[in-house]
């Protein structure tokens, strides 16, 4: 067996096996550092109030860093603008959000754009009905906001209800209000108005949203996916040496097959000698009779 493997065209293949074997492995490696995702940010760093326009700017996505930070803003809340989160649940029990636009003083786009100020839903509070909040004040003129930043959540397919959302998409909301918009929102914690918090109204719950806890969490589909690039690696290596086996069962097969042809005889040739020719006859008798 060692033999057939030390020809120079095994050692070949054994080479490119390996080399498989080794773009296997570094993909399984990929996949195990893939499914432990990056903790959040500590809670030292997101409670600590920051300005809006220091964490994020509108038409930018939020990531991973910024989000769950404490910010302030300051700005103005566009009339009309209020609108129902629907399937919202606080302490068991079933409600909808309600949001309004927020528009950030000293936003600006990445393009430098001067134009209208961009915007930024604003949670107000929980309510448990829809015919709650329709009684509501709505919030107007300029405002000081305290509040968690959170990314936007996907759009969702519904029937649709008028002045309510199934989910909080920004990019939906951006439609709605006909307005750039932050692809985040804020929990409000504080409102600020002329300098004078504007406390909750009547039949609206505070929204609290604490940090994210801190465990590290796991991705098992990227586990599986590393098992199996590494199960591919092996393969390669086994189906190398299932190649050199077989060439060397072929080996002793051909090895076998010429013992067995050189222990017979070749066609045409006897086996056995004649026999050796009878001595000369001399007949004792002639015309067979015998005669003195």
């Amino acid at each position: 067996m060692l033999k057939t493997a030390l020809k120079p065209r095994w050692i070949l293949l054994l080479v490119l096996a390996m080399a498989i074997a080794s773009v296997f492995v570094l993909l399984s490696q990929w996949q195990f550092n893939s499914s432990r995702q990056a903790p959040p940010p500590a809670p030292s760093t997101t409670e600590d109030v920051r300005p809006l326009t220091d964490v994020l700017q509108p038409l930018t996505p939020l990531y991973a860093s910024g989000a769950d930070q404490m910010v302030s803003l300051d700005g103005t809340f566009l009339p009309d603008t209020r609108t129902l989160v629907q399937d919202r649940v606080r302490d068991g029990e079933e409600g909808l959000w309600v949001i309004q636009a927020f528009a950030v003083d000293g936003a600006a786009t990445p393009a430098g754009d001067a134009g209208q100020d961009a915007v930024i839903p604003i949670v107000l509070g929980w309510v448990p009905a829809a015919e709650d909040a329709s009684s509501l004040p709505e919030q107007e003129g300029p405002a000081a906001v305290v509040g968690r930043l959170l990314p936007p959540e996907a759009p969702l397919v519904q029937r649709p209800v008028e002045g309510q959302v199934p989910s909080l998409s920004t990019a939906e909301l951006a439609n709605r209000w006909d307005a750039r918009a932050y692809a985040a929102f804020v929990v409000a914690t504080t409102v600020t108005a002329g300098g004078v918090d504007v406390p909750f109204a009547a039949g609206m719950e505070p929204v609290v949203v604490g940090p994210q806890p801190q465990e590290t969490p796991i991705n098992w589909l990227n586990i599986f996916y590393a098992i199996e690039w590494f199960v591919f690696a092996g393969f390669a290596f086994f189906l190398w040496w299932r190649l050199v086996a077989d060439d060397h069962r072929r080996a002793l097969e051909d090895a076998e097959d010429a013992a067995e042809a050189g222990a017979q005889p070749s066609p045409g040739t006897r086996s056995d000698a004649m026999p050796a020719a009878s001595s000369e006859m001399r007949p004792d008798t002639e015309g067979g009779m015998h005669r003195d």
